[in-house]
């Protein structure tokens, strides 16, 4: 774990849980989304275990994991097996950490590395995603709901997914895969003056003499303290949230176990929502600003 997370990654724990059953719901959504389910995607599910299985002792994993661990023992989930999963991650949340919305969010994240996982993305998956989209519209308005709904929308419009549609979807569904929370979204995508467009900022220019900069995420170079530093050092200030004032959000490369979802947290979250609203906030990878400091440096 990073450093930075240490202090209050021990406060966290039942919301945790609660954020690991969320994504295993959405990955068994996602799996079977078309109705068929391949060894690929069980490995998937193997994935999510091996991320898991240090806590098998603690309640209710050590319910949990052994029901997962022989549903695909074979290596066959039947649909009687998948239903079960279903319904006991179901049993298992409380709802007490997150809302209705971020449970859904945090299943859409799921749902779409479900999709991904044996590295093909088919019409009929597609098409379940549309329904599964369509039956949850109180997401509407919430970032990245309307973004997948849009780019399965257009994708479909010719009931058809070309190479290109192929290889855009696989790289912005790969972007939610809800396992390994110590990786940072880089290029979902974002709705932009009626275009769908990815999250961060591609070459970026940053100015940092008398911009506002905000972090979230961890760094995979250095801590928060010398991140601020950098900043200051170069002319610039650092702001705790993003608001109108903040010019650039840095997305650190090493994420946070702690944050809502699994790739991303409250602050992208509100720096979309500005970024909708007009506000010019710049949303930049954390190796882009990197290369921005060596370059102002130099």
């Amino acid at each position: 774990m990073h450093q930075d997370h240490a202090p209050y990654f021990k406060f966290t724990g039942k919301a945790q849980f609660e954020k690991s059953i969320n994504s295993l719901l959405g990955m068994l959504e996602g799996i079977a989304i078309d109705h068929e389910i391949n060894s690929k995607e069980l490995g998937f599910l193997d994935i999510w275990l091996e991320d898991h299985r240090q806590l098998r002792d603690r309640h209710p994993f050590n319910e949990l994991i052994p029901t997962v661990e022989q549903a695909l023992a074979d290596r066959v989930l039947t649909d009687e097996e998948h239903q079960d999963l279903v319904w006991l991650c179901r049993k298992l949340t409380s709802g007490e950490f997150f809302d209705h919305v971020t449970v859904d969010i945090q299943r859409l994240h799921a749902v779409v590395g479900g999709i991904v996982a044996d590295m093909e993305i088919t019409e009929k998956e597609l098409r379940g995603l549309g329904d599964w989209i369509d039956e949850h519209d109180h997401l509407r308005g919430c970032w990245p709901y309307d973004e997948i709904g849009s780019l399965v929308t257009s994708v479909l419009a010719d009931q058809k997914i070309d190479a290109q549609e192929h290889e855009m979807l696989f790289r912005y569904f790969s972007e939610f895969v809800a396992l390994l929370d110590d990786r940072a979204i880089k290029s979902p995508p974002v709705e932009q003056e009626g275009t769908v467009v990815g999250l961060c900022a591609v070459c970026p220019e940053i100015a940092f003499q008398d911009s506002v900069f905000c972090f979230t995420g961890a760094s995979s170079r250095y801590p928060r303290t010398k991140l601020k530093e950098t900043v200051e050092l170069l002319g610039g200030r650092v702001a705790i949230t993003p608001s109108k004032k903040v010019d650039y959000l840095i997305i650190g490369a090493d994420g946070n176990p702690c944050w809502a979802y699994a790739c991303y947290g409250r602050k992208v979250e509100k720096a979309v929502q500005l970024r909708r609203a007009g506000v010019k906030l710049m949303i930049i990878h954390e190796s882009d600003f990197h290369d921005a400091v060596l370059d102002n440096a130099g």
